[in-house]
Formats: C-alpha cells, structure tokens, sequence
C-alpha cells in the first residue's frame, strides 16, 4: 500500500479506535517523537497503549472525531494535519510520518490547541487575527 494510504487508513482506524487495525499500520519498533511534550514512545505497543488511554474509564470516547484537514506525500513522507475534538478542548497536530513496506516506521508530531500560544502585543501593527476556516 502506498505511503499517503497507509497514513489516511492510520488515522481511520485510530478513529475507530480499532487497535489491531493501528497496529497492522505500525512497525513493531516504530519510533513516534512528540517535541512538544518532549516525549518519545518508542514501539508499536507503546504506541497503542497511549493512544488506548484516551479512552475514559467505561471504554467510551474521551476524543471525538479525527478530521484530517490535510494530507500530502512526497515518497516515503506523508505530512498530515488533523483536528480533534477532546472534551472542551480542540487539538491540532501536525505529523511527520515515514512509511517503508507499508508501514509507520517513525514519525514526529506537533500537537497543540488554537490559542494556546496567543501572539504577543508587540506583533499587532504587523499581523491581522487569523480566522478560523
């Protein structure tokens, strides 16, 4: 399968929270890198065991849907922005995934919420507000 599908059936099945399905689209000794947060989780099941534990207590969702806004690939490289809805708060991530034989085998992801970094005073004569799509 090529890089940009095994990235967009990656965010499908994770959606579902379909975790055997993630794990047939993740290398067994994947590396994902969060900078943000600066963690690395290295390994399929590790990978998996943190995204399982998004879900609250009674196997319900605590993220709501995944919309990728944006998907795009040059090779073995897929770039991907996402949305996702968690309780009161939206998530955008922007994720550098590399693909070899059909699987994740690294990534690096940018995970962040609109507002988070609000622009400091001394830009205003410089920039306008952004406005969401």
């Amino acid at each position: 399968m090529e890089p940009l599908k095994v990235v967009a059936r990656l965010w499908e099945r994770i959606e579902a929270r379909d975790w055997d399905g993630v794990a047939g689209l993740v290398a067994e000794d994947a590396v994902i890198e969060w900078p943000v947060s600066g963690e690395r989780i290295v390994g399929r099941a590790n990978f998996i065991a943190v995204l399982r534990d998004e879900e609250d207590d009674t196997g319900g969702r605590s993220i709501g849907s995944v919309e990728v806004l944006r998907i795009l690939a040059d090779g073995d490289l897929v770039v991907t922005e996402v949305e996702i809805p968690e309780d009161h708060v939206l998530y955008r991530a922007v994720s550098l995934w590399t693909v070899h034989g059909g699987q994740v085998v690294g990534a690096r992801e940018y995970w962040t919420s609109p507002g988070q970094d609000p622009a400091p005073r001394w830009r205003a004569v410089y920039v306008e507000p952004l406005v969401a799509d």
